[in-house]
């Protein structure tokens, strides 16, 4: 069956850092002078219940202010969102590809973050369905969003593909019938992946 749609994963793809996380506590550590070491140690205990849509940033943030022991403005959250950069040769790429299938993202991210990144970046431009896990109640380590991703896209899953920089997210992205393509974030080769999504049939 020929390919449909192409679904790009955010972070470590699209965007060149590994982990969204990772990225807004650097930025807020530059920001505050707070410790990097404890800006992560207050959001872990929050990350994967944001990413699923079990609680909500105005429930967590009081709780990470108060781990570090700084109101933290939310206004200060909302700029490191926004600062989140986007790999230019990639979103070209995908827009080059969105002129002959459908591209999308699936990734794991809170609701508020990706509301942010969506507007700065303009990625609802190129790309559609963009399906946060936040909003499915389910993140990639289990089959539930790609199922909903591909019923949002009105693909059959073999007409799909996932790219993404985790091995095990491409593993159950594999496992609901989806082809699946391993990036490598610290290589970044994008003419790697031109080749593989051409063996694929897609140009």
């Amino acid at each position: 069956m020929a390919i449909a749609t192409v679904f790009f994963d955010f972070d470590g793809v699209l965007s060149p850092p590994k982990a969204g996380t990772a990225f807004t506590c650097e930025f807020l550590a530059a920001q505050t002078g707070l410790p990097y070491d404890a800006l992560r140690a207050a959001f872990e205990p929050h990350r994967l219940a944001l990413a699923r849509g079990q609680v909500t940033r105005d429930e967590t943030w009081p709780l990470v202010c108060r781990d570090v022991g700084r109101d933290i403005p939310r206004e200060l959250l909302t700029r490191a969102f926004e600062a989140t950069p986007l790999d230019r040769a990639m979103f070209a790429f995908a827009s080059s590809i969105g002129r002959r299938v459908k591209v999308g993202i699936i990734t794991d991210n809170p609701k508020d973050r990706m509301d942010v990144v969506r507007r700065t970046l303009w990625l609802d431009r190129v790309f559609a369905p963009i399906v946060v896990s936040a909003e499915e109640g389910g993140t990639k380590d289990e089959p539930l969003i790609f199922r909903r991703a591909i019923e949002a896209a009105g693909v059959p899953a073999e007409s799909a593909v996932f790219i993404d920089n985790v091995q095990e997210n491409v593993d159950v992205a594999r496992s609901v019938g989806l082809h699946g393509i391993y990036f490598d974030d610290d290589q970044r080769d994008l003419a790697a992946l031109a080749r593989e999504l051409l063996a694929l049939g897609v140009s």
